[in-house]
């Protein structure tokens, strides 16, 4: 009777996660998590735990469907650590599938007894069963990666965390009365609607000068955000790639040409949002 309702279990959980493409996380090659990769997670997890495997089991591939056959689909029991993150309570132990890559040999890593951090959502009326954000979302933990995690988990919480972005709502860019004077604004759309603007100042013999506002006053003396931290995630990594049709406000070709070339201006600024992860 055990072993059956063990291997129900199994089956719950595989379904669980049916839906997920097999991605791979291979300790021995996987480059480190950027910053990007991280705030993806935490973005995307209702709960963030430590916790070390007491148990895994790997299941058979008629109970993994989508898992190609260089990867394998793993049962794992663990132990609860800590709770870094999250708005429900787990219990002490804690069940859950993960996606690994197999070796050359097929074998798949060993994680019983080694601690790792969960990136995770609750498995409604299944008390201790959750379910990865992503089938590889879990993380060989260390006090180095702790840190990191914990750090991003305060900038998210704190009051003033800038909104997430969703596109570039409005363009204005207005010549000033000397020859290379100008003023480009860009207004962006957020998910809860809160006022974000990016100025790009430009004077004669001078080099441009941009800034984030984060509030309804557009400020000139805004500066912009350091790379690696939330601000610079929520641009960086979320701005499109070109200006939308009809956000440029103005008519004039000079004014739209200026509009693209401090957008551009601001997009090279920022450089790339680089992620490691799938």
């Amino acid at each position: 009777m055990k072993h059956t309702r063990y291997l129900s279990l199994v089956i719950l959980l595989a379904l669980s996660v049916a839906g997920f493409p097999a991605v791979a996380q291979d300790e021995n090659s996987a480059v480190p998590e950027t910053y990007a990769d991280l705030v993806d997670l935490i973005d995307r997890s209702a709960l963030v735990v430590r916790a070390e495997v007491k148990k895994q089991a790997e299941l058979k591939p008629e109970r993994a469907p989508g898992v190609p056959s260089d990867q394998a689909r793993l049962y794992i029991e663990a132990e609860t650590k800590t709770l870094l993150s999250g708005t429900s309570a787990v219990g002490e132990s804690l069940r859950y599938l993960l996606d690994v890559p197999r070796d050359s040999r097929g074998k798949v890593a060993k994680y019983k007894k080694r601690e790792v951090l969960l990136f995770a959502r609750a498995v409604p009326s299944r008390p201790g069963e959750i379910q990865l954000i992503t089938p590889d979302a879990q993380l060989l933990w260390s006090d180095s990666l702790d840190s990191r995690i914990r750090a991003i988990l305060r900038e998210t919480v704190s009051a003033d965390a800038p909104p997430h972005i969703e596109g570039v709502r409005d363009v204005l860019s207005v010549a000033g009365t000397l020859s290379g004077e100008s003023e480009t604004q860009l207004f962006l759309g957020t998910d809860g609607d809160g006022p974000v603007s990016i100025s790009i100042v430009r004077r004669p013999g001078q080099s441009p000068v941009w800034g984030v506002s984060w509030s309804e006053i557009v400020d000139q003396s805004a500066r912009p955000p350091r790379r690696d931290t939330l601000e610079w995630y929520r641009l960086a990594c979320f701005l499109p790639a070109a200006l939308p049709p009809g956000a440029i406000l103005s008519d004039d070709p000079a004014d739209r040409r200026r509009a693209e070339q401090d957008y551009r201006f601001v997009l090279d600024q920022l450089g790339q949002c680089t992620r490691n992860r799938s």
